[in-house]
C-alpha cells in the first residue's frame, strides 16, 4: 500500500469537520473516531483479518500523534 501524502490531508477551510484523534482498542477489534465537531464514531469489525486491514489504513493516513491505543482487558 502506498502511503499518501501528509499535504492530501490538511484542512482547508476550518468550518470542515476533520479527524482528531483515533482510539484502538485491539481487545474488542474496535475503533473509535473523534472529529473536530465533537462527533464520535465506532467502527467494529467481525474478523481479525478485517481488523489488521483497518488498522493497516490508519496507520497509513493518520499521524502516530493522533493515535492511542485504549488499556487491554485483564482479569485479576
Amino acid at each position: 500500500m502506498t502511503r499518501p501524502l501528509s499535504d492530501d490531508f490538511y484542512v482547508q477551510n476550518e468550518d470542515d469537520e476533520y479527524l482528531t484523534h483515533v482510539v484502538i482498542d485491539t481487545c474488542r477489534r474496535e475503533f473509535t473516531l473523534y472529529s473536530s465537531h465533537g462527533d464520535m464514531r465506532e467502527v467494529e469489525v467481525e474478523t481479525t483479518e478485517q481488523f489488521m486491514d483497518v488498522l493497516e489504513l490508519i496507520r497509513a493516513v493518520v499521524d502516530d500523534k493522533y493515535i492511542a491505543y485504549a488499556d487491554p482487558i485483564v482479569a485479576e
